[in-house]
């Protein structure tokens, strides 16, 4: 099963006026540690060139705590499930050992050109 971990600093710009991290923004920390583990597996650019692209389908968060100015946060990835057309990504978001959020994203993959679907594990294997 592929694993990955990606950490990512609170900024300024991710925080709202009392130094908590916007709501919104664990979505970009999670697109973040997902395109760094697709990128290690995945050449994008050839898929672009073959007109196929990864794109979202669902996505669910939980929100158990919240992040604050200058946390080193730590995006842990994992495979739940990998189907012929879908795969579905859990997405842990941690400070240290504390559970900030949880992130499930259900990705399918695509013929550009055509809108059709393509079977996912033609470029994503576990």
């Amino acid at each position: 099963m592929i694993k990955h971990q990606y950490s990512q600093r609170v900024y300024f710009s991710d925080t709202d006026c009392q130094g908590i991290v916007y709501h919104a923004k664990y979505l970009d920390f999670a697109e973040h540690a997902r395109s760094e583990m697709i990128r290690e597996s995945v050449n994008q650019n050839e898929m672009l060139k073959n007109h196929a692209a990864f794109v979202l389908k669902e996505i669910n968060v939980v929100y158990n705590m919240p992040a604050i100015l200058d946390d080193i946060l730590f995006v842990h990835t994992t495979i739940e499930s990998l189907k012929t057309f879908s795969v579905v990504l859990k997405q842990e978001i941690k400070r240290n050992n504390e559970l900030i959020c949880v992130v499930k994203v259900k990705i399918a993959c695509i013929n550009l050109e055509n809108n059709t679907v393509l079977k996912i594990s033609d470029y994503l294997t576990q």
